[in-house]
């Protein structure tokens, strides 16, 4: 294809979008819809994948050591946990630094727990993370085997509970971002089948004259991806103004410690661009399944 006639096929598919007004119309807001429901869909599943990622990476191995182990022992110990695959840190933490730990993670009760400090009944702890957050409790059931352990803590049952509902929730949301983005493109193909068939005497008339099917197609293919372009600006736009007040709101007012939100940028501008990508993708898409299959050119 030449320049010459590649930008014939622009300026043909630009002034069709203007010659078929409604329909035009009707092929970007069945764009529009789709995805901005993809949009809302795939703000919330990031966001439930971000906080996901954040409380695995949080989750960690309490390794207590018996209170009879030596600095030798303790060393062995350490390098045991170490030898254990997928094991990504091991860090020290006294029976001084675990009773001022106790006392600041109890508050103003906290101060009671200060009788202890001259005779501390507490165990100098490892506390481990594993490269894979999944591997957790594997490496948890390890340790318990280890001498010199005398307790174990990595939220048992609660941590095993976790990790399922997050798998769900991350498959259940797949699921229906990719049934939504399946309904998007049959639903745009059928929009656009119709644009074309009303064009059918038009298009017979370009096969008449020694047309091509690939000079045919392009104007379509290109219409295609103008409609998807066009249909993704709003759910941009709509989903960047309102995201961008929730999460103003939510960092000024609300800030729960556990959960937090996606940052604006660069969050909203990847979004934007898939969204921007996914609309074009699927408009081309419909343009060429409605001529190749329907109007057999």
């Amino acid at each position: 294809m030449t320049l010459n006639t590649f930008k014939r096929h622009v300026r043909e598919s630009m002034k069709n979008l203007g010659r078929n007004g409604w329909m035009t119309f009707a092929s970007a807001s069945a764009v529009t819809v789709t995805l901005l429901l993809v949009g809302v869909f795939f703000v919330v599943m990031f966001n439930i994948n971000h906080f996901a990622k954040k409380v695995e990476n949080d989750v960690e191995i309490r390794v207590h050591i018996e209170l009879t182990a030596d600095s030798r022992q303790k060393d062995a110990l350490r390098r045991q946990i170490e030898a254990i695959p997928n094991v990504k840190e091991v860090r020290y933490s006294s029976k001084d630094e675990e009773l001022k730990r106790l006392i600041k993670s109890m508050g103003e009760e906290g101060s009671s727990f200060r009788l202890f400090e001259q005779d501390n009944p507490l165990s100098d702890v490892y506390v481990v993370k594993a490269a894979h957050p999944q591997d957790t409790v594997k490496i948890a059931k390890q340790i318990e085997t280890l001498p010199f352990v005398h307790k174990v803590n990595y939220g048992q049952g609660t941590v095993e509970k976790l990790f399922d509902a997050l798998k769900v929730a991350r498959n259940v949301g797949l699921v229906l971002i990719l049934g939504l983005l399946f309904t998007a493109m049959f639903l745009i193909s059928n929009t656009i089948k119709i644009t074309i068939f009303a064009r059918r005497r038009e298009i017979e008339i370009m096969r008449l004259v020694g047309a091509t099917n690939g000079f045919i197609r392009w104007p379509f293919f290109l219409e295609g991806l103008w409609l998807g372009m066009l249909g993704a600006l709003f759910p941009i736009a709509a989903l960047s103004i309102v995201y961008y007040n929730v999460y103003q709101v939510y960092e000024q007012w609300v800030s729960l410690p556990f959960f937090e939100l996606l940052p604006f940028s660069p969050f909203m501008w990847q979004l934007s661009g898939l969204l921007l990508v996914i609309g074009a993708g699927i408009g081309v898409w419909g343009s060429v399944m409605s001529v190749r299959k329907f109007l057999k050119v």
